[in-house]
């Protein structure tokens, strides 16, 4: 499912030496044929590789998940995947086992290509605790360094896209925002899940947290 419409807004961006272009988990498992798979997720490899060359930095995250990770339905007996638990004081929705570190559906989508990446963020590594931000692990107990890393050298703004819109790329552009960073987000170069109605739970989550979602052809190099 598509995740522009009318929550986009159309506006022109200059990116300079202080924007930092964040791709959030374009790898193998959230792509066709993944173990969740995120519908279109190839679609937006390509125009995540345009946007990236006008962008002088990057990071890359990664869903990095040991086997058994408590995140997933087969550690829960009895449940099932896209079912929602408590764990603590933090909801969490059951997944099927992907992103495992060290198989290939946790590697990179294999046509994505950034080879100025500065940094290879991993997330979800933690057995007993999810991140589907990439500045935060769930419950915000924790963070990752990623915005003390963007505060250190500089970094002024915050743009991202990959997969999936309506999880890790919202969740990592509202703790941006948390974070003080003004954050826009790719519509047209992210994917959503769309579980129970989480798209439009994500507009109104951004237009709360002024997260603003513009497409590819609203940014200039400056």
């Amino acid at each position: 499912m598509q995740t522009e419409g009318a929550h986009l807004m159309t506006c022109r961006i200059g990116i300079g030496q202080d924007d930092m272009l964040v791709v959030v988990d374009v790898q193998n498992d959230f792509c066709a044929a993944g173990a969740l798979a995120v519908p279109g997720a190839d679609e937006i490899v390509p125009l995540v590789n345009r946007i990236a060359r006008e962008f002088r930095h990057a990071v890359l995250t990664q869903d990095w998940h040991p086997s058994g990770h408590i995140s997933f339905a087969s550690s829960h007996p009895g449940r099932k995947p896209f079912e929602t638990i408590r764990l603590g004081n933090i909801s969490q929705v059951l997944w099927p086992d992907h992103c495992v570190q060290g198989t290939r559906g946790a590697e990179f989508h294999p046509a994505l290509d950034i080879p100025h990446a500065e940094l290879i963020l991993r997330k979800g590594f933690r057995p007993d605790i999810d991140s589907y931000s990439a500045f935060y692990e769930n419950g915000h107990a924790a963070p990752t360094g990623l915005s003390g890393y963007l505060r250190e050298r500089g970094f002024r703004r915050v743009f991202l896209a990959g997969l999936a819109f309506d999880f890790c790329v919202r969740y990592s552009a509202e703790d941006a925002r948390r974070c003080g960073f003004p954050v826009y987000v790719f519509a047209d170069a992210s994917r959503a899940i769309d579980a129970d109605g989480s798209i439009e739970d994500t507009h109104a989550s951004f237009a709360r947290a002024n997260v603003t979602c513009v497409t590819t052809a609203d940014i200039i190099r400056a």
